[in-house]
């Protein structure tokens, strides 16, 4: 079969560590889910217990554990938010919940990095989030740790500490929506493909990043990641 040729270079396939493991996880979309924790709904002013919403980010927007990440332009107030990672290892629509965990292929530790200063101005003006959170090395993200090797898990503590001063401290057991009703609930939107990453949400406690910090966001179970701010 002959290769196909292109007018541009192609950019490369963005895939991730697995842990334990020489091949790697290949990244087709990444999905978001908003204020999926009762505290952090309330701390960011709304109510705990809506339908399930969902934001993107781009696959080139991933920075694998030990790699900088340049505190970036159009903003003064950077935040993190820890999150449980999804990895589908296969897709579809329309999924049930019941069979939803069994599209799982694993998890990981993931930042979704925020200008919040620039999401506060696009919510007053009712605009896409866009420019606020899919920005470049705006994801973190720990290796992928397989579910054949650690389960589904439904609990397990998560923080982020800033410098050893800690931040964040919640259970994925808090969630609002949990992993197979995200998933379920996604699927009616999108049709999941395999490759596709999901980020569950963050607990409260979310604050500001300046140039020199250090994120360590853990998640009991899954695994640790940091994150300096450059």
């Amino acid at each position: 079969m002959t290769e196909p040729s292109y007018v541009i270079p192609p950019p490369p396939r963005v895939a991730l560590e697995v842990r334990d493991s020489a091949a790697r996880f290949p990244v087709h979309r990444i999905y978001c889910v908003g204020r999926n924790y009762a505290a952090h709904a309330r701390e960011m002013g709304h109510d705990d217990r809506e339908p399930p919403f969902f934001f993107q980010k781009n696959p080139d927007d991933l920075v694998e554990a030990g790699t900088p990440v340049p505190y970036p332009p159009q903003t003064t107030d950077l935040h993190h938010e820890v999150e449980l990672v999804v990895a589908l290892g296969t897709g579809g629509s329309d999924i049930p919940v019941e069979d939803a965990l069994a599209h799982v292929y694993g998890y990981a530790v993931g930042l979704d990095l925020t200008r919040r200063d620039v999401q506060a101005e696009a919510k007053k003006s009712a605009r896409p989030w866009a420019t606020a959170k899919a920005f470049a090395a705006s994801a973190p993200i720990s290796a992928i740790v397989p579910a054949a090797v650690i389960g589904h898990p439904a609990k397990g503590r998560l923080t982020a500490s800033v410098n050893g001063a800690p931040r964040q401290d919640g259970d994925i057991a808090e969630m609002i929506w949990s992993v197979p009703e995200i998933i379920a609930h996604l699927s009616r939107w999108f049709v999941l493909a395999p490759g596709d990453l999901i980020f569950t949400g963050t607990p409260a406690g979310v604050g500001g990043l300046e140039r020199g910090d250090v994120v360590t966001a853990t998640i009991a179970g899954v695994g640790t990641l940091d994150v300096a701010i450059r």
